[in-house]
């Protein structure tokens, strides 16, 4: 799979771009703040419906605009199809694919494959556990593009339910009522739902989970030349003392259960505290080097390395299901040392498509000398 053409209108600094493409490495070359990060979070977005770069939609606009629009010529085992989508902050998006209007922007899923590697992405080390769950999430309905709809579908209910402890919170705190038993009864129904969602999306991570390790650990491997092996461990806020849930079979209904049980048994405590305590939403992936956890105890070049590896092993089980991704690498080459920046040309040499955004050209290494693109104060021109 690779990107063609890629048209922007009103996306960030940009008021209007159309780039052609090519297949292999293209080298995005500029000055910080002069655009080159915006072209290629455009196709972060149109393949993951988010960016890597801030929560909401709004700042993807240009300044002045109600909308911005990323288009893009994808073309897969000499297919091609038009991949479109209108950014509208604060009103519902709008996609298209081909000549088709789709009803909800979701089912553009699975149109892009793309896998980007950014500075950001130390969050997946060094940040909250809600880092490390969007990457297996979005890895997961990348693979698999009907969990997005299981994803949307668990907020809500969490979200219901939430509302429903946090009333009953309020009404404890300020006037001692208990909780009454038709809003018990809702409570158990919103359990019901939850458990079924909760353990369709876990059940689905810790399947995504045995196939994705070991090309994690095979990608440290190589980029930091075998020092301290990198593993991932999932753990579960259902994991009981002495049942670790990854050591289950991986079964919803198993899973379900167990959820179930574990919100009935913690019911006094979510009504205390006024919010759901159990659930995939409060769950964490580990990343190891050797014995120890990266978060906190990882140098920054180990905790680069380990967080690349991540979007690299990512990319790489893609690409073992039969289609590989765009790979993005978001000015990757001047925070590795010489040894590392082999390493990691070697490979991602042979990708189908590897859009790179640097400072300075020399930082990427020879084995990635491709079509070559100069940015510079929003004006983009190809020069090799």
């Amino acid at each position: 799979m690779y990107v063609k053409q890629l048209e922007l209108v009103d996306f960030r600094s940009y008021p209007q771009v159309r780039l052609d493409l090519a297949e292999g490495p293209c080298v995005f070359v500029g000055g910080n703040g002069h655009g080159k990060t915006n072209l290629v979070e455009s196709l972060v977005y149109l393949s993951n419906l988010r960016s890597h770069r801030v929560s909401t939609d709004a700042p993807l606009v240009r300044a002045g605009k109600d909308q911005a629009i990323v288009r893009a010529e994808i073309v897969h085992d000499e297919r091609r199809l038009i991949a479109e989508l209108a950014i509208n902050p604060g009103k519902a998006n709008q996609a298209r694919l081909g000549r088709h209007r789709l009803t909800r922007p979701r089912d553009l899923l699975g149109a892009l494959r793309a896998i980007a590697f950014a500075p950001e992405d130390l969050s997946l080390i060094r940040g909250e556990p809600s880092h490390r769950r969007r990457f297996l999430d979005e890895l997961l309905t990348a693979r698999n593009p009907r969990f997005a709809g299981v994803r949307a579908d668990y907020e809500k209910v969490l979200k219901q339910r939430n509302t429903l402890l946090r009333t009953a919170y309020l009404a404890r705190k300020t006037g001692g009522k208990r909780t009454s038993a038709s809003e018990m009864g809702t409570l158990e129904a919103w359990d019901a739902h939850l458990s079924q969602l909760g353990a369709e999306l876990l059940t689905g991570r810790l399947a995504l989970l045995g196939d994705l390790t070991d090309h994690v650990a095979n990608a440290y491997a190589t980029i930091a030349d075998g020092r301290n092996p990198a593993s991932l461990v999932y753990t579960s806020s259902l994991d009981g003392e002495g049942q670790p849930l990854v050591s289950a079979a991986v079964d919803a209904e198993l899973i379900a259960a167990r959820m179930s049980a574990a919100l009935a048994a913690g019911r006094d405590r979510e009504l205390d505290r006024g919010t759901t305590l159990v659930g995939p939403h409060r769950d964490d992936l580990m990343v190891n080097l050797g014995e120890l956890p990266a978060k906190g105890y990882a140098s920054h070049g180990e905790t680069w390395s380990a967080a690349l590896a991540m979007r690299l092993g990512a990319y790489e089980l893609l690409r073992c299901d039969g289609i590989a991704p765009v790979l993005i690498l978001d000015d990757v080459f001047a925070e590795l040392d010489e040894v590392r920046r082999r390493n990691l040309a070697d490979m991602v040499a042979s990708a189908p498509q590897t859009l790179i955004t640097c400072a300075v050209v020399e930082d990427v290494p020879a084995k990635l000398t491709g079509a070559r693109f100069d940015v510079w104060d929003g004006e983009v021109t190809r020069v090799v």
